[in-house]
């Protein structure tokens, strides 16, 4: 039977969600508490797969198990896993999902929010860990209006880290850039993203809002065909993976069917 995890973390510490030897990865700690307590192996697929240092407050992920493990752990797994994963991972909920849920390929949105501070003395202390400092004042506005260029369906190229057999052409939702007082957030929604996209996004958005390029300049990128030097990366500890939106059961067969088809 399939479970459906919602899980959160800080990224800070950890080398991202993919496993990896020898590294701490979410997807590392978490199997392994999972096959620790299930006493069967646990292998995950997630929503999205953060980056080194990328947090998440509501990633996704299912995995498959004998349904009478789950039914002996059903009521204490929350428990269980609080007591055995490090105190950056946490898992509020897991539930019995419907066998066509697919926590990658059934999702209909996800949401990141990057926060960022202007402010001479950086974040505060008590939000150092999600919040980058940037070293100069940004035009808030004109990153508005360089973010409303860049909605609908592109090709993201210039923005990705291009992954083998992977396609970069993906439906940018909402990129919303607003402040309040020191503290500027930029919060994305697409079908999906691919490597590096909303850090390269908040990136470019951030040279129009140190007056370095015009608004106009993010999205004359979408001509390239191969990721733009010029565009930098934004600190990974200020993104934050927020939500991710799954149709109601009776669609999740057709979603995932759609999402596997690749767009040219």
């Amino acid at each position: 039977m399939r479970l459906r995890l919602a899980v959160c973390y800080d990224g800070t510490a950890l080398h991202g969600w993919a496993r990896q030897p020898e590294l701490r990865t979410v997807q590392g700690d978490l199997e392994g508490a999972l096959s620790t307590i299930l006493r069967t192996p646990v292998e995950l697929t997630v929503a999205g797969r953060t980056d080194a240092g990328v947090h998440a407050a509501g990633q996704v992920a299912h995995c498959d198990v004998p349904r009478e493990l789950w039914e002996g752990q059903r009521e204490r797994l929350v428990r269980r896993l609080r007591g055995i994963l490090p105190p950056d991972i946490a898992v509020p909920a897991v539930t019995e999902a419907h066998p066509d849920f697919d926590a990658r390929f059934a999702a209909l949105g996800r949401h990141y929010v990057y926060r960022l501070t202007d402010a001479p003395w950086g974040p505060p202390p008590l939000r150092r860990a999600d919040t980058a400092a940037w070293p100069r004042p940004l035009d808030v506005p004109a990153m508005a209006a360089a973010a409303a260029l860049l909605l609908g369906e592109h090709d993201f190229a210039a923005f990705c880290r291009r992954r083998e057999g992977a396609t970069t052409i993906r439906t940018l939702l909402a990129l919303d850039v607003a402040r309040d007082a020191d503290l500027v957030t930029v919060e994305a929604s697409a079908d999906a993203f691919c490597h590096s996209m909303v850090r390269s996004l908040v990136g470019a958005l951030t040279a129009v809002g140190e007056g370095r390029r015009p608004p106009e300049w993010p999205a004359s990128l979408f001509a390239r065909e191969e990721r733009a030097s010029e565009v930098p990366v934004a600190p990974a500890g200020g993104l934050t993976l927020v939500r991710v939106d799954y149709p109601p059961d009776d669609m999740l067969a057709a979603r995932s069917q759609v999402t596997r088809a690749r767009r040219v």
